[in-house]
């Protein structure tokens, strides 16, 4: 079968599905600025912004999870009005569109934007807003895309329950599904089961952080006790993949991810900044790839890592000789892993991913 060598060109204009993105990580760098100076936020490490963009970017030698958060404590800040959310998540569908983004899951935790007063519906309303105005700026471009949402709840607070009902509360109006983030270490998805059996029992669907920070039990508890849909990260699962001689040993909960083809959100760049991976050549996203894992890339971050979604591939692509045929098959993985409904998934694939790529290999 003939391959087609992924140049960058290739990466930039071919169709691309982003399941694992944080509102807050995604911010850019002049808003930031510009949203403190209104608002009259003291906290930033420089008001430069060459330099914050710069300081925003974990990538130090030893930077682990704790440095990488330290971003979002600014971001949060700025994050608190009806206008800020609005203009924010606007900004997101435009530079996701901008990156030749056809449909993004975008997640935010509503828990996070309380310090203004607004409630937690308004919360929700704001950010689904900005996403109608980002995606409606980015067709007047000529450029389509769909942005949906996916709520988050911190898994280290008591909001999960009230979380989950929001996020079910708001699925006719762009929320695709609940989810918990935060710590893995210490606070097991275990702990909220009433969250997770509520989604359940209204028909809604969850995706959880599990197999980052954290290893295998984590995993176990999400995909066991909590029937996660997806597992975000879920790069640790390598530790049940044993290389013997010239093949590799799966354990029975990899055997079972794989069978069942529980999606994997990786996010190579920002596991590598966090910590979980020492760099995106040693990255086990090939391995997993090549043993047929659902696998799906993401940018988790876009603001904290200094990426996009184009940039992942192509550093993906440059470690891993990657063809377009790779990158097809990737993000095929993420269309049909991604919680649009069954008739609209078919048409996006049909209609836009499969012609897009043909399309870049008779050129």
């Amino acid at each position: 079968m003939a391959t087609t060598p992924l140049t960058p060109e290739l990466i930039k204009l071919a169709p691309k599905v982003l399941l694992h993105d944080h509102l807050d990580g995604g911010v850019r760098p002049a808003t930031v600025l510009e949203l403190a100076r209104e608002s009259g936020y003291q906290g930033l490490p420089t008001s430069d912004l060459d330099e914050l963009a710069t300081w925003f970017i974990a990538d130090e030698p030893g930077s682990d999870l704790v440095r990488y958060l330290e971003g979002f404590a600014h971001t949060t800040a700025v994050m608190q009005t009806r206008d800020q959310l609005e203009r924010v998540a606007s900004e997101c569908a435009l530079d996701l569109a901008r990156d030749g983004i056809v449909y993004a899951e975008v997640r935010f935790a509503p828990e996070l934007h309380q310090q203004g007063g607004l409630t937690l519906d308004e919360i929700v309303s704001s950010v689904l807003d900005g996403f109608v105005h980002g995606t409606d700026q980015a067709a007047s471009e000529g450029r389509h895309i769909v942005v949906r949402t996916i709520l988050s709840a911190m898994r280290q607070a008591n909001m999960t329950s009230t979380i989950a009902a929001l996020a079910v509360q708001f699925r006719d109006r762009g929320v695709c599904a609940f989810d918990i983030a935060g710590p893995e270490d210490g606070f097991p998805p275990t702990q909220h089961l009433d969250a997770f059996h509520l989604v359940q029992r209204e028909n809604f669907h969850l995706t959880v952080h599990a197999g980052e920070a954290f290893g295998l039990p984590s995993i176990w508890e999400a995909v066991q006790f909590c029937n996660a849909e997806r597992l975000g990260h879920g790069v640790r699962i390598i530790d049940d993949v044993v290389q013997q001689g010239d093949h590799y040993e799966l354990g029975r909960l990899a055997h079972y991810i794989r069978d069942r083809r529980i999606p994997l959100e990786v996010c190579p760049t920002s596991n590598v900044h966090t910590g979980a991976a020492r760099s995106i050549h040693e990255h086990p996203i090939e391995l997993l790839r090549k043993l047929r894992f659902r696998v799906t890339v993401n940018t988790d971050n876009r603001l904290m890592s200094g990426i996009t979604l184009s940039s992942e591939f192509a550093a993906c692509a440059a470690a891993f000789n990657w063809t377009l045929e790779d990158m097809e098959w990737l993000t095929l993985n993420a269309a049909k892993s991604s919680f649009y409904p069954f008739d609209q998934r078919l048409a996006m694939i049909d209609t836009v991913i499969k012609p897009g790529y043909a399309a870049l290999r008779s050129r």
